[in-house]
């Protein structure tokens, strides 16, 4: 065998320099290494097939078997044009997918999640183009019939099996990075609940307030969670990749002791095409008397009426809940008060997401319950909220307030006493209704509205 030591080979003419003739082999020796060549976009193929999770080296190929079950493969930490592939070894990625992981918070055709492979006999080559794009197919169509799900941030984030639960307590941004495919999940399921109003106020028994328009999904696109009674809420919502402004209503202010000023409405929560509206304070236990302040106001769920006495007529009107109207209805109507014009007054509940509040009938032990709430496990606990106000007590010692919902509703006060139980507000961050009031002196004043919450889920894996 003939020996040629030289320092370095340059083509005689041109640029070109060939290795060998067609046929041939060109073959390093044993511990040599090469430099300067550079890769050609293609990978050294290993012979060992892989069934289990494994990490990637740069540069290699490998054959995977997903006959027994699903297999991960860790790519290797980025470096600008590392190269990987991947081949279905058995044709059995369409029924057990090959998921490609990414290194730490690297990206994968610019998105930080996995890729799944999910077409039988596909091969797909990947290079790591730099930080802000990550690792790139370069061959045309092997990545489009992956599965992609959604992907976004904002609020407070925590998990449930598959599903990530975004929750808003108070104004943000839900900001969606990856709209999905149908392959994986391109929906997302909601709870928008809007701010609880406050009870009435007034000289007398005033009403509770009612609880904030309560709008749901029907929770089958996100891991069919128990989002609520028949009849179920609408569909989920189609995200496109885009920021989601996302307001939460405040509770309404309370009555401080005016005989003749309004307690607070809640305020409106939205996120994308739904709007939730704030709960109707509770009526007036007026005492001008003007038979107008004793009526609830309209709202997701209505108010309570107020009572007065003496006045013709003694008690208000309720007010009237799923207003403005959609379907399926968001709230119910407030109860009615009582009074036998003479010896005792109480004021109606406030209404509920699933119960409208109370109606007082003579005689009147205590003021009106307030609407029940409703039940969601749309954070993977069940959950209820939007309860309404109950309504205030009068005279002194012997009427009581109205309890308050289910979920969260404020309690009426009672007046005087012994004992003195003022007003209750609705629990913050459920949009439940305060407690109306039982008179203006003493302290008395009505229970502030809660807080509302805006909650989504989807499914990310």
């Amino acid at each position: 065998m003939s020996k040629i030591e030289v320092n370095a080979v340059e083509p005689q003419c041109g640029t070109t320099l060939t290795l060998g003739a067609s046929g041939d082999t060109v073959t390093l020796g044993t511990g040599a290494s090469q430099s300067g060549f550079g890769r050609t976009g293609t990978v050294d193929w290993q012979t060992t097939i892989k069934t289990t999770t494994f990490t990637a080296a740069n540069g290699e190929g490998y054959f995977v078997n997903t006959t027994s079950g699903a297999v991960t493969v860790n790519l290797p930490a980025g470096s600008v044009g590392a190269i990987v592939s991947i081949k279905d070894y058995a044709q059995t990625f369409d029924t057990a997918n090959c998921i490609v992981s990414a290194n730490g918070s690297e990206k994968i055709e610019n998105l930080t999640q996995d890729l799944t492979l999910n077409t039988e006999g596909i091969a797909v080559t990947l290079v790591y183009a730099d930080a802000t794009r990550g690792w790139q197919a370069v061959n045309s169509n092997e990545v489009t019939n992956s599965i992609k799900f959604v992907n976004a941030t904002g609020g407070t984030i925590t998990t449930s099996g598959d599903f990530k639960i975004h929750t808003f307590t108070g104004p943000g941004t839900f900001c969606v990075s990856c709209a999905g495919n149908p392959s994986g999940s391109t929906t997302v399921d909601y709870l928008v609940i809007a701010g609880g109003a406050a009870g009435g106020g007034g000289a007398d028994a005033s009403g509770g307030g009612g609880a904030g328009g309560y709008r749901f999904s029907n929770g089958t696109a996100s891991g069919c969670y128990a989002a609520g009674p028949s009849p179920l809420g609408a569909s989920a919502l189609p995200v496109s990749v885009q920021a989601y402004p996302i307001a939460v209503g405040a509770g309404g202010s309370p009555n401080p002791g005016s005989a003749t000023s309004r307690a607070g409405c809640g305020a409106v929560s939205t996120f994308s095409t739904i709007t939730s509206a704030g709960g109707g304070s509770g009526g007036l236990g007026d005492i001008t008397p003007s038979p107008g302040n004793k009526d609830g106001l309209n709202g997701g769920s209505g108010g309570g009426g107020g009572t007065f006495s003496p006045g013709s007529p003694g008690q208000g009107a309720v007010g009237s809940g799923n207003t403005p109207s959609v379907s399926p209805p968001q709230g119910n109507n407030g109860g009615t008060g009582a009074t036998d014009n003479a010896t005792y007054r109480v004021g109606g509940g406030g209404g509920g997401a699933s119960a409208t509040g109370v109606n007082v009938c003579n005689p009147a032990p205590a003021g009106g319950v307030g609407g029940a709430g409703l039940a969601s496990s749309i954070n993977g606990t069940p959950t209820t909220r939007a309860g309404g106000g109950g309504g205030g007590g009068h005279p002194t010692g012997t009427r009581n307030g109205g309890a308050g919902g289910s979920g969260g509703g404020g309690n009426g006060s009672r007046f005087g006493g012994p004992p003195f139980n003022p007003a209750t507000a609705g629990t913050v961050n459920t949009g439940s209704g305060g407690g109306g009031s039982g008179h203006i002196s003493g302290g008395t004043a009505s229970g502030a509205g809660g807080s509302g919450i805006v909650i989504i889920r989807y499914k990310f894996q």
